[in-house]
């Protein structure tokens, strides 16, 4: 492959590429591979949102490229301590087993990944150094700025929070990489390690975003932390139905629509890397005859014109999402739900919390209403309550009558 044929590749469906000069380089005078990594930190479970940085990396190995996976199980710590590190180790070993499950069910070759796990080089005396090094060049509002679409948060900030990014920025080194890749939502990151790790000698590195795959609400990315807005990968068949049917598509609507998104960033990419073929795509809608039969779209355009035009109704999109979701799932899976590592990793990574057991409430006895306590014990009968009165009202009348 020619250096502008790897380039386009590199760089395809992407959302901005920053320091583009520094991969060409790489390709055209270096003449070598380029190098590239892609973090993820393993705190909630992957969803589908995961599949478009898996095209990516496989899109980046076809080109050529040495991949690196890093699994950051540190920065996941200092995630507002979502878990502890025992958990979150467990948590590493189940992102592992996902992403190699994603990469074989869509055809990519995983031998020529390198997975890597932050804390294996983060707890080393040079790395923390290096941190205390940027922490001397970098400001605390421009750490916090760089990490807010990433570290979750909160009316009472940790000062994690602040260490999260200037992580991130060095692991560029550490890996030794030419490329970071992630989402747009790491932009500010991506910016912070270019402004400041050549002031620790360090070179500059080139940044590769892919945008965010939508939530199924309205408006908001597929997020773990939002259960309603993504579809984990190991989603029943039934629920992903559910939570498709759920979503929300209105007609006519082509600019907010998650479901378009989906099809576009995650169906056609894969279905071009399975089939080998820049062009190749096809969208089954299974429905009775009496709304039309099924129906075939070989493009993305002429499914948002259908849509546009509501000539294809929402129910029918959705069927066509879901069924093509539970297509992408299944070998994901049956693959994993017989790895018996995968599930121990599962289990102690995502313990089930079992609800607290409510004490019954205790009986109030009932002991009548002759002894103290009783519950008309204190109250007085009518008659007497009447006849007191009585009494009070005539002494009061003679006290009167006597003082006149």
């Amino acid at each position: 492959m020619d250096p502008q044929a790897q380039y386009d590749l590199i760089t395809k469906n992407l959302q901005e590429v920053l320091n583009p000069q520094i991969i060409k380089n790489v390709l055209e005078v270096e003449k070598r591979a380029l190098k590239i990594y892609w973090g993820t930190a393993p705190t909630g479970k992957p969803h589908c949102g995961y599949f478009v940085p898996m095209t990516k990396l496989a899109h980046f190995l076809k080109a050529g490229c040495e991949v690196t996976v890093l699994l950051a199980d540190l920065h996941a710590f200092l995630d507002n301590m979502k878990a502890s590190l025992e958990v979150v180790n467990y948590r590493a070993k189940y992102y592992e087993s996902i992403i190699k499950a994603i990469l074989k069910s869509i055809n990519v070759p995983i031998e020529k990944l390198k997975f890597v796990v932050g804390s294996s080089y983060q707890l080393s005396a040079q790395y923390t150094m290096d941190i205390f090094r940027l922490s001397n060049k970098v400001s605390q509002n421009d750490a916090k700025r760089a990490g807010a679409d990433v570290v979750k948060q909160v009316a009472n900030p940790l000062l994690s929070g602040l260490i999260y990014p200037l992580m991130q920025a060095l692991d560029e080194e550490f890996l030794g990489v030419d490329v970071q890749f992630g989402g747009v939502d790491q932009r500010k990151i991506f910016v912070l390690a270019e402004e400041n790790l050549e002031a620790l000698g360090y070179k500059k590195r080139a940044h590769l975003m892919n945008p965010m795959v939508p939530g199924l609400g309205q408006g908001g990315k597929m997020s773990a932390s939002d259960p309603n807005s993504k579809i984990d990968l190991l989603e029943e068949p039934k629920q992903v139905k559910k939570k498709i049917n759920s979503a929300f598509c209105e007609p006519g609507n082509i600019t907010d629509n998650g479901l378009l998104s989906f099809i576009e960033f995650v169906l056609i990419p894969i279905y071009q890397l399975k089939h080998d073929s820049e062009d190749a795509f096809t969208f089954p809608i299974n429905r009775p005859e009496k709304y039309g039969g099924d129906i075939i779209y070989n493009s993305l355009d002429e499914i948002k014109k259908d849509f546009a035009e509501k000539n294809l109704a929402p129910p029918d999109l959705k069927s066509g999402v879901a069924d093509a979701i539970n297509g992408l799932l299944k070998p994901i899976r049956d693959e994993l739900l017989e790895n018996k590592e995968f599930l121990e990793s599962s289990e102690k990574g995502y313990p089930v919390e079992k609800p607290a057991q409510q004490k019954k409430a205790k009986k109030v006895k009932k002991i009548g209403t002759r002894y103290p306590g009783g519950a008309n014990a204190n109250e007085k009968k009518p008659e007497a309550a009447d006849a007191a009165g009585d009494a009070v009202e005539q002494a009061a009348k003679k006290l009167e009558e006597t003082t006149l």
